[in-house]
């Protein structure tokens, strides 16, 4: 079957010689992938991976139709349209925390001999406590909004939730990427009275506004800082969602959110330090989050995808079959692509 493969940074393969999933497990199923996607955290490997001849695996967000199923597995079936994050037995304690990411039995695509997402299909381990099964047939015109449930909206809600978004709070999201443009729909959706987005991408942040924010800061660093503080009447935000990833980013987040609240970060951090002085101490500022675990959310968020009250998929600007992988991830890199959805 295709799949694609990284060989090392900047090298993203897609070959016609990767042997078709099996069983291996009696726990195991066989998904034929419908819809997957390039995330913003795959750029990370693919501007510093060490050169690999045979090639990774990689992929984590799709969206697929059960085609087999082991003989251990008792509440999924073939035809079933599932999603999955990273595979997790939902049983175990972390599990039943709603913290499957941390699943004592689980881990993450492409890793450990499991298959990555970019490809026309995966082996999951788990079957019954990875897949969410989807209701009903399978709808083209609802996909890549239910396919954003396997993460980058999942990630969006997670942010907010980790900040405790309440109804009628003012927010900020840092970062006009994927997952800040999802964090915002979650805020509106969680009941913020007020979102402040901040990004300078006017193509973001005016699809940042139709899911509703209502301002817009394109300033960086201290500039940004100032103008949210004036926003808000010098206090800050009731609550701040940090979806980039950088020190910049968490600092700035700290640094507008009101006394006593909560920084929901969420951007795969490229550092090892966060910025916590005395400062952030005698304001009770403290920072929640973390990977999201997406497996927790997807039954919560997807009658609302269902229904058609929010429309995340809208987050997908370009949509590639798997020959065009390559280039999708060079758009992306470039800031050509907000988000690139691949129909195998």
């Amino acid at each position: 079957m295709k799949a694609t493969l990284i060989h090392g940074t900047h090298d993203i393969r897609v070959s016609s010689d990767v042997p078709d999933p099996v069983i291996r497990d009696d726990t195991d199923a066989i998904v034929r992938v419908l819809r997957s996607c390039i995330c913003g955290s795959d750029l990370w490997p693919y501007n510093s991976a060490d050169d690999n001849p045979q090639g990774d695996r990689i992929g984590h967000e799709f969206l697929g139709v059960i085609e087999e199923v082991g003989s251990g597995v008792r509440n999924r079936t073939a035809g079933q349209l599932v999603a999955p994050f990273v595979w997790a037995d939902n049983t175990c304690d972390f599990c039943a925390q709603g913290l499957q990411t941390s699943c004592r039995h689980g881990g993450g695509w492409g890793s450990d001999g499991t298959d990555g997402g970019q490809g026309e299909a995966v082996r999951v381990p788990f079957a019954d406590g990875t897949l969410v099964p989807m209701p009903g047939e399978p709808d083209d015109a609802l996909l890549a909004s239910m396919l954003t449930l396997s993460d980058v909206f999942s990630t969006g809600h997670h942010a907010a939730v980790s900040a405790r978004v309440r109804r009628g709070d003012t927010v900020a999201v840092v970062g006009d990427g994927a997952v800040g443009l999802c964090a915002v729909l979650a805020a509106k959706r969680l009941g913020a009275e007020r979102i402040i987005l901040l990004g300078r991408h006017t193509d973001r942040t005016d699809l940042g506004r139709e899911f509703g924010a209502t301002d817009v800061v394109a300033e960086r660093g201290d500039e940004a800082v100032e103008k949210v503080r004036e926003l808000t009447g010098g206090d800050g935000v009731d609550a701040a969602l940090e979806c980039v990833g950088y020190v910049e980013a968490i600092r700035t987040a700290i640094e507008v959110t009101k006394d006593g609240r909560l920084v929901g970060r969420v951007g795969v951090s490229q550092y090892s330090d966060i910025p916590l002085g005395v400062g952030e101490f005698m304001r009770n500022v403290g920072v929640h989050g973390g990977v999201a675990p997406a497996r927790a959310y997807i039954e919560e968020l997807l009658p609302d995808v269902l229904e058609g009250r929010i429309q995340p998929g809208r987050v997908f600007d370009r949509t590639i079959g798997l020959d065009e992988v390559p280039d999708g991830y060079r758009a992306m890199n470039d800031r050509e692509a907000l988000k690139v959805l691949i129909k195998p």
